[in-house]
């Protein structure tokens, strides 16, 4: 019924300028964003609740349009910054200057002892003389400009492109894992090779840098269970929520934010993946085990039948679940009372199944946005998921009433 369509899935991203600086699977379309700012053309400032990557926020400045976005994530949010920011020439100059500088240091330097992140089982990621390769540059770029700069941040985004691109990591699936290492180069032949990947990088980098954007973005690190309370009011949300399908958004940025220091060991990730809505890594999903609603229902047709089919095979995926939808709940009530009379909201979800039992994402998002006062509540869907036939994402969307 529903074709995997590639061009709404994050792949066109990877095309087009500052979407593609960075990959990230579960980041959605720009041309999804596109077509809900199309059919919004009085639109004046749009929320973003979730904002992962900053590709709402981008599209937005694009087209110079207010964007205020949320995102529980440190390292999500210093990325979806530097998309958004403005560099002048003499920060791409310099930036370009210093990328090739510390690549041609990091080739050579004869240094072994050299800081790396406390990854568990680093190995698997990284082979020892990549690894070293990439302290090395790490080193060259934080010897050569200040941290709290934007020339800083450019370097950054490319070390970030080279130290997955070089890795062990696999994207032959929702989420990742691990291909097979194969054997290397010589020292000095891989680290030409990576110097000069990282000069490539730098400089398409750069190049994306030099389209000028008007100042209408912020971005905050903040919880979507809350939406942003004061005088702002916004008069659309633009967003893909995390999806109740237990891949933790954690698992695919922890390299990053490891190299980055936005973590220094494992429990950080395990305690922002469950302060994170859907998150189950580590930590959170023994959480899970003795959660309970404290009395926060979700009060709409089938869900409690749904819950009883999940525990049927497994009580910590329906408390799993049950969790999921009791904090969205609460962070469409937020959002009700953040929109302007009239706003009209866009969610992009996917449903999900366990066992025997399919979980009808679309369907209770609807329920609630109703049950909420909202109304032209709408389901269309989207696409079919690369995984089990079932799973479709879906666009849901609604109007608050005048």
């Amino acid at each position: 019924m529903n074709s995997r369509k590639a061009e709404l899935t994050f792949k066109p991203n990877l095309r087009l300028g500052r979407h593609g600086w960075l990959r990230l699977t579960p980041a959605y379309s720009v041309n999804l964003v596109s077509h809900f700012l199309d059919q919004l053309p009085e639109v004046r400032q749009v929320l973003e609740p979730f904002c992962g990557t900053g590709t709402t926020p981008l599209v937005c400045a694009q087209r110079g349009i207010v964007c205020h976005a949320l995102e529980i994530n440190p390292f999500l949010v210093w990325l979806a910054r530097a998309k958004t920011a403005n560099y002048s020439a003499a920060e791409r100059e310099t930036t370009r200057n210093i990328a090739h500088d510390a690549a041609r240091c990091a080739e050579s330097m004869s240094q072994t002892s050299l800081w790396t992140p406390p990854m568990a089982k680093i190995e698997r990621w990284w082979r020892k003389d990549r690894l070293l390769f990439l302290a090395r540059l790490r080193q060259s770029i934080l010897d050569r400009c200040q941290t709290e700069s934007k020339v800083h941040d450019l370097l950054m985004v490319a070390f970030c492109r080279l130290l997955i691109e070089c890795s062990n990591a696999a994207f032959n699936h929702q989420s990742m894992s691990f291909k097979q290492e194969q054997a290397g180069l010589f020292d000095s032949q891989e680290s030409g090779a990576l110097a000069r990947r990282y000069e490539q990088i730098t400089d398409e980098i750069v190049a994306a840098a030099e389209e000028d954007l008007p100042d209408c973005v912020r971005i905050w690190r903040a919880d979507a269970r809350q939406a942003p309370a004061g005088n702002e009011l916004y008069d659309a949300v633009l967003t893909s929520p995390p999806y109740p399908n237990r891949m933790s958004y954690i698992r695919e940025v922890r390299p990053y934010m490891y190299w980055m220091g936005f973590l220094s060991q494992a429990r950080e990730a395990s305690d922002l993946d469950w302060q994170a809505i859907g998150g189950t890594w580590g930590a959170a999903t023994s959480r899970l085990q003795t959660w309970t609603p404290n009395g926060d229902a979700v009060q709409v047709d089938g869900f409690s039948d749904m819950l009883q089919g999940i525990a049927r095979h497994s009580a910590l995926l329906a408390n799993y679940v049950h969790k999921y939808f009791v904090d969205i709940s609460q962070h469409l009530a937020s959002v009700r009372d953040a929109l302007t009379p009239g706003a009209s909201v866009f969610y992009v979800v996917g449903n999900s199944k366990f066992y025997d039992t399919l979980a009808p994402v679309e369907t209770f998002y609807a329920a609630i946005l109703k049950r909420l006062g909202f109304v032209n509540v709408d389901i269309t869907p989207l696409r079919k998921r690369n995984s089990k036939k079932e799973l479709i994402e879906f666009v849901v969307s609604a109007r608050k009433p005048l």
